[in-house]
């Protein structure tokens, strides 16, 4: 697939979007991250 950018501002706009999006998958992945460091483990507990 090829894009083709007319004018600077196309091209802003369709980084622009990339970039949200990869932030927003960033900030998903370092919360299931947090979430995966600190589980608790149950088998611990019966001890």
């Amino acid at each position: 697939m090829e894009t083709i950018f007319y004018t600077y501002q196309d091209y802003l706009t369709y980084t622009k979007g990339v970039l949200y999006l990869l932030m927003i998958a960033a900030l998903i992945g370092i919360a299931l991250f947090w979430r995966f460091l600190s589980g608790k483990d149950d088998e611990n507990k019966l001890l």
